[in-house]
């Protein structure tokens, strides 16, 4: 079924990645990754890998999809790309499950929210290093690359809870043509080709992508999940660009905030000094940019 479909595809701005060659140079001695699978195409691989939660499979599961049809983002936005256009990936992790073989203690549960951060750190430098475009973190779950006379959005991250596990969602547009990019109501829709990647293979990013999280998710469980003593902390705040801004942020019970976002603390909430006597710590919400 991969041969044939590998064989099939027609647009050669975007050729298919192989699972075979990803597996070779991922799942490796030592490695977090044990499994690496591509799919032609699913309705959510965030679904996918938390039904495979569901049945016992261990931590250290990739599943790409080269198409997938019934993506999610948060609140249940739809997230679409065409096929091979993006780099469409959930991971399987579990960070309360002791690791005797590293030497890993449970991290509390607590401190799981640290987890779509980690992701986006690992995001951000993969695409900095294979396609040397400035691209900036917007907290807690986007990626900005320049686009236009501002930024753009061209990746986004879900974390989602799968019993004891915690499945990673990962959405990135590639190979996107400006004409194929949705309409969105708050910043614009971008891909790393429109924004000017000299490169936009998507097997360099998975690999670069999948190797950083696991050097920052093995930090970050050496650490007890203690996302300051691993470095993770100081790295996200560099590569932040929500902090420093006039935010508006809509809470998840219907309220909002306005304020300048000052830091992120400890526990990756986001700060924001609104002007009363106490900054305003937000653990989720949507967050827009003022300009």
């Amino acid at each position: 079924m991969a041969s044939s479909y590998s064989e099939s595809y027609s647009d050669l701005d975007r050729p298919p990645l192989s699972a075979r060659s990803l597996s070779r140079a991922l799942v490796t001695p030592g490695a977090l990754w044990k499994r690496v699978e591509v799919l032609p195409e699913t309705g959510s691989t965030n679904a996918d890998v938390a039904a495979a939660a569901a049945t016992g499979e261990p931590e250290g599961l990739v599943l790409i999809a080269e198409s997938q049809v019934a993506g999610r983002g948060r609140r249940d936005r739809q997230w679409f790309s065409p096929p091979r256009a993006g780099l469409t990936l959930s991971v399987l992790l579990r960070p309360g499950a002791a690791d005797p073989a590293r030497d890993w203690a449970p991290v509390p549960a607590a401190r799981s929210g640290w987890l779509p951060l980690l992701a986006g750190v690992a995001l951000r430098e993969a695409v900095i290093r294979t396609t040397g475009l400035e691209a900036t973190l917007k907290w807690p779950n986007d990626l900005l690359v320049p686009s236009g006379d501002g930024d753009g959005k061209c990746a986004g991250l879900l974390a989602e809870m799968a019993g004891d596990a915690v499945v990673i969602g990962i959405g990135v547009n590639v190979g996107t043509r400006a004409e194929e990019l949705p309409e969105t109501t708050g910043l614009p829709a971008t891909s790393l080709r429109v924004a000017g990647a000299a490169e936009f293979d998507r097997d360099p990013l998975a690999r670069a992508l999948l190797r950083g999280l696991d050097r920052w998710y093995s930090g970050w469980r050496e650490a007890g999940g203690d996302a300051e003593m691993c470095g993770l902390l100081g790295e996200y705040r560099r590569g932040c660009s929500t902090i420093g801004r006039t935010v508006r942020v809509l809470l998840p019970g219907g309220g909002e905030a306005t304020g300048e976002a000052v830091t992120v603390d400890g526990d990756g909430q986001l700060v924001i000094r609104t002007g009363d006597a106490a900054d305003l710590r937000v653990s989720a919400g949507d967050v827009l940019h003022v300009r």
